[in-house]
């Protein structure tokens, strides 16, 4: 066993599972307010925003042709950070959990769930119950993490967490194929088959090479654009020598999307005007090769996120293409 608990050697396999048709650049979002950094939410968010909120624009979400809507994972927060990340971090299972019951189609995700403060047991037996329970919904997202304070405050020693990540990820996924792990038997299984895909967050040299070798898909964390054509380039040189039959599916955190004029200040470099505009701005990370969008959205309040994502899924999403297999 290694130290995450979990077999060290065993490997994903040489595929990976796909869940977005060639051709096809998807779109999804994270959650608003269940995750108030003032680093990345909104003002609104952090005004007595609550529930309702989250709900309402899951809701629209859901009726938009939204890919996913991802939830943020975070257990404490140290007290000198708070100032800037907050401690209002919804805990992801139980925020996707509720929102499976009212919502139908979108695939519910962690970007991401830190897998190296559990014993991959629990992550496995978590997220193959939500996946059972929603009709094969879940989008598993797996980061190394980067709090110190918080691996200290549960006594997992910082340094090996990417070791833990990795013996984790294969313990998931040898439990979800198998219903069993190292004597142990775990059920109910994943609705999905094989199994859920697993996207691997973060821009690291580790976490690109994670994307190679044992990633579905790439959750980037703060890679700009102007370097995403490089990071795409060396996952695709790790996949080459580590698992040269995987597809990961690429995804990239977009710019502050606005669609439509905009009757106040926006933020800068936000992207902004007409579908067709917003499109063709967006369309650049699909000639890259990527799959899917998590797009940002700039708003004022909860029922302007809404609407934007309603515009959004019914003008920008019809437009959007994927010209490019990066593979």
């Amino acid at each position: 066993m290694s130290a995450a608990g979990a077999p060290a050697a065993a490997s994903p396999g040489a595929t990976t599972v796909s869940i977005v048709p060639d051709g096809v650049l998807a779109y999804g979002m994270q959650l608003p307010v269940q995750a108030q950094s003032v680093l990345t939410s909104a003002p609104w968010e952090r005004a007595g925003a609550g529930p309702d909120d989250i709900l309402a624009v899951a809701r629209a979400a859901d009726r938009s042709g939204f890919l996913y809507l991802a939830g943020c994972d975070h257990l404490a927060i140290p007290a000198d950070r708070t100032e800037t990340m907050s401690a209002v971090w919804y805990h992801p299972v139980a925020l996707l959990a509720w929102l499976a019951g009212q919502t139908e189609r979108v695939r519910l995700a962690t970007s991401v769930w830190v897998a190296a403060y559990r014993h991959p047991f629990e992550t496995a037996k978590a997220f193959a119950t939500l996946d059972h329970l929603s009709g094969g919904r879940l989008i598993l997202g797996v980061g190394a993490g980067h709090l110190e304070g918080e691996f200290s405050a549960l006594g997992v020693p910082f340094g090996e967490r990417g070791a833990r990540t990795d013996a984790a990820i294969d313990a998931v996924v040898a439990a979800w194929t198998t219903g069993h792990l190292d004597g142990m038997h775990l059920a109910p299984r994943p609705a999905q088959r094989p199994r859920p895909p697993i996207w691997i967050g973060g821009s690291s040299p580790a976490a690109l090479r994670r994307v190679a070798a044992r990633g579905d898909g790439w959750i980037p964390q703060g890679t700009p654009r102007a370097e995403m054509p490089a990071a795409i380039e060396a996952i695709r040189r790790h996949r080459d020598r580590l698992r040269p039959a995987a597809r990961p599916e690429l995804g990239v955190i977009t710019e502050l999307v606005h669609v439509g004029p905009a009757k106040w200040d926006l933020p800068r470099r936000t992207i902004s005007g007409g579908a067709e505009a917003v499109a063709a701005s967006l369309n650049a990370y699909g000639a890259m090769g990527v799959a899917h969008l998590q797009v940002r959205f700039a708003t004022r309040s909860a029922a302007e996120l809404a609407e934007q994502v309603e515009r959004f899924g019914a003008e920008v999403g019809p437009l959007l293409r994927r010209e490019a297999d990066p593979w």
